[in-house]
């Protein structure tokens, strides 16, 4: 029988810590280790910990004296698992029923494969958790995670899913402290260049969308986000390039991707007005693909919803067209100004 190790970090996450906990220790697989290591929280979150520690013996407490953020809570970590299996499973989130035998019977069956995944649900705050029906039978693909990531530019590995050959998170390694929001990314896309993935077609835990949580903040500004993934990918591209021979391709497809994805979203922001912040967005995109700057698809500001959003539009550029233009003649003259590369650094 599969033996499985859990690493549940928190900070401040104590009133989640309980359901958290407990949808690890029901699941059908029985042979299983926690380690909740706690970050130097403020609230209760130690207490309950050592509290979930005292009922059940395969729950271990690490209470960190100050805070050493999350990556070096994520190594920590990774260094203390030794079982079969391994997942990173925040204190806020939660396993469905059957998660761990699901990933145990495909890796059990299939040596090759070092990572399984599957789908996540969002629970938000004030709604009622999410209902996940019981799966009959295992549906599951083989999928080459570097190529659609890079294809699409994207994370679609939902963390809480993400259950691990534990050998292979070893050769893979820990997170990198130089990525500290795309982390994930970078991390998945070596483990696609150490060992087969399997996309598991279930739901396999639920993700709780609060105000708290600690990615909100951080979203907002799309600028800095694009930067962050471009930084993952390059990083990846950097370490792994002699593991696949497709390497100088994807990086083109990964560029034109997040150029386009940026351009995209530089277009909403001067929609809203944010005329700065999405010309900023429209720049890096330019300095991305060569192709836009010859040939912008500034056509896409016309895709606006309805009359009101066209009469909303033209409104909009009516007020700032002058500005506009000049920020474009000056964009003109330096694709990629010092400044916009001072914030994605």
């Amino acid at each position: 029988m599969a033996k499985l190790d859990v690493v549940v970090p928190c900070y401040n996450y104590g009133r989640f810590l309980t359901d958290c906990v407990r949808s690890v220790l029901d699941q059908s697989i029985a042979d299983v280790r926690i380690l909740i290591i706690d970050d130097a929280s403020s609230d209760s979150s130690v207490e309950i910990a050592r509290g979930l520690a005292e009922r059940d013996s395969r729950v271990r407490v690490v209470a960190h004296a100050s805070n050493k953020g999350h990556i070096a809570t994520y190594n920590e970590g990774i260094e203390w698992a030794d079982s079969d299996y391994f997942l990173l499973l925040s204190a806020d989130d939660l396993l469905v029923p059957g998660a761990f035998e699901r990933a145990a019977k495909i890796m059990d069956s299939c040596p090759a494969v070092g990572l399984t995944y599957g789908e996540c649900l969002v629970w938000r705050r004030d709604t009622p958790r999410p209902f996940v029906k019981s799966v009959q039978d295992l549906r599951w693909t083989k999928q080459d995670v570097v190529a659609d990531m890079c294809r699409t530019a994207s994370d679609f590995v939902a963390t809480a899913t993400a259950i691990a050959r534990t050998t292979v998170q070893k050769a893979v390694g820990g997170y990198r402290s130089s990525l500290p929001h795309s982390g994930d990314l970078e991390m998945w896309l070596r483990f696609g260049v150490h060992a087969e993935v399997a996309k598991i077609e279930a739901v396999q835990a639920i993700y709780r969308k609060h105000d708290s949580a600690m990615s909100n903040a951080y979203l907002a500004e799309m600028l800095t986000e694009y930067g962050q993934r471009k930084a993952a990918f390059d990083s990846f591209f950097e370490t792994c390039r002699d593991r696949r021979r497709d390497i100088p391709l994807l990086q083109r497809q990964t560029a034109h991707s997040l150029a386009d994805q940026a351009f995209d979203t530089g277009i909403n922001y001067i929609r809203r007005g944010r005329i700065e912040s999405g010309l900023a967005l429209l720049r890096w995109a330019r300095s991305l693909d060569s192709r836009m700057r010859y040939l912008p698809p500034v056509w896409r500001l016309l895709r606006m919803p309805g009359p009101e959003g066209r009469q909303g539009l033209a409104s909009l550029m009516s007020k700032s067209n002058a500005r506009c233009r000049k920020l474009l003649q000056r964009s003109a003259a330096a694709p990629f100004l010092g400044a916009d590369r001072d914030r994605l650094s």
